[in-house]
C-alpha cells in the first residue's frame, strides 16, 4: 500500500452566466408587467372586485360549467359509440363513423353552431312517426328546441368528433397480444376490456382528453352565435356594456376562467398519476423514489391479479 496522502479535490459547480441574465430578463419584466397592472386606472381594479361575485358573472359561471359538463359527457359517449364503429369488421358502420369525424372535424365549431340556431328556419316544425308514412307527434322546433339545447346539440357533436380519434387512438396503443394472451387464459371480453385493456388505454388518453375539456370550457364561449346569453362571457360583456365598463367585467370573467382551468389542471394530474401507475417512477410514503421495476411489481399486485405466492401449489 501507497505511503502518501490522498489529496482531496474540491469541486466547484460550473459558472452559468446565462441563468443569471435571463433571470433578471425576467424579473425585470415581471415588474413591469405587475407596475402596469396595478397603476393603470383604466382596468378599474374596485370595479373587479366588485362584480368578481355578482350574480350575473356566477349565473355565467354556473351555465358554462353546465355547458362543459353536459357537452364532454354526451360528447364521450358519441365519442365511445364512433371509435367502436371505426373498428367494426362492417363496414357500412366504419363508413358512418368516418363521414361523422370527417364532417364534424372538417367544420368550424362557429359555423356549426350558426347552423343549429337556424334549424327553427329550415325547419319550423318537426315531427315523429313512419318514415314516408303518418306522422303521430308534432311539435314547433323553435318551442322544443331553444337557445340552450342548440347550444349543447352543437358543442357535443363537435366535441364528439374529436374525442373519437383520441379513444381509438388509445385503444390501438394496447398490443393485440395481450387480449390473445388473457383470452388464452380464459378471461371472457369484458373483463379482458375492464382489467387489461382500459386502464392501459386510459394511460394514454387521460392528457388529451384532459386538453379538450379544458378546451371546451373556453370553447362555450362561442355559443355567443347561438345567441346564448347566460354565458359567463356573453354575459360579462352584455352588463359590461350596461356599465360603460367593458373591461373590469371582462377581466371579472378571465379570472373565473383561470381558476375554473386550474382546477382542471390539478384533477388532470392527479389522474394522470392513478393511471400511471406502474410505468412511471411515483415517490413511496417516505417520499423517496422507488425504481421503475420494483414500482410495476407493486401495482400488479395492488390490483389482486396474481397469487401473493406464486408456488403455493407447486410440491418439492
Amino acid at each position: 500500500m501507497s505511503s502518501e496522502q490522498i489529496e482531496l479535490i474540491h469541486p466547484r459547480p460550473v459558472p452559468r452566466p446565462g441563468r443569471w441574465v435571463s433571470a433578471a430578463v425576467v424579473a425585470v419584466i415581471a415588474a413591469m408587467v405587475i407596475n402596469s397592472l396595478v397603476t393603470n386606472p383604466n382596468f378599474q381594479w374596485p370595479v373587479v372586485w366588485e362584480w368578481l361575485f355578482s350574480n350575473t358573472i356566477m349565473t355565467g359561471v354556473f351555465f358554462t360549467l353546465l355547458l362543459t359538463v353536459m357537452a364532454m359527457a354526451i360528447g364521450t359517449i358519441l365519442a365511445i359509440t364512433m371509435a367502436i364503429m371505426r373498428q367494426s369488421p362492417n363496414p357500412i358502420l366504419r363508413g358512418v363513423s368516418w363521414f361523422y369525424i370527417w364532417f364534424f372535424r372538417g367544420t368550424p365549431v362557429y359555423t356549426q353552431l350558426i347552423f343549429w340556431s337556424l334549424l327553427p328556419t329550415l325547419y319550423p316544425q318537426l315531427s315523429i312517426g313512419i318514415p314516408f308514412g303518418p306522422e303521430f307527434v308534432q311539435f314547433k322546433t323553435a318551442e322544443t328546441f331553444t337557445p340552450f339545447w342548440m347550444a349543447i346539440v352543437g358543442l357535443s357533436l363537435n366535441e364528439g368528433a374529436y374525442l373519437a380519434e383520441i379513444i381509438r387512438s388509445g385503444l390501438n396503443a394496447v398490443d393485440k397480444g395481450q387480449w390473445e394472451a388473457a383470452t388464452a387464459l380464459g378471461m371472457n371480453r369484458g373483463k379482458i376490456l375492464r382489467r387489461i385493456v382500459l386502464p392501459q388505454t386510459m394511460r394514454v388518453i387521460i392528457p388529451p382528453i384532459g386538453n379538450e375539456t379544458i378546451s371546451m370550457l373556453k370553447t362555450t364561449s362561442l355559443v355567443a352565435a347561438i345567441p346564448f346569453t347566460l354565458e359567463l362571457t356573453w354575459a360579462a360583456r352584455d352588463k359590461g356594456i350596461q356599465l360603460f365598463a367593458p373591461v373590469p367585467l371582462l377581466i371579472a370573467a378571465a379570472i373565473w376562467y383561470l381558476v375554473i382551468t386550474s382546477i382542471l389542471m390539478i384533477g388532470q394530474m392527479y389522474l394522470e398519476r392513478y393511471f400511471g401507475k406502474g410505468f412511471t417512477q411515483m415517490p413511496d410514503k417516505k417520499g423517496k423514489k422507488d425504481d421503475k421495476k420494483a414500482n410495476r411489481q407493486q401495482a400488479i399486485r395492488d390490483a389482486q391479479t396474481t397469487r401473493d405466492d406464486p408456488f403455493m401449489d407447486v410440491t418439492p
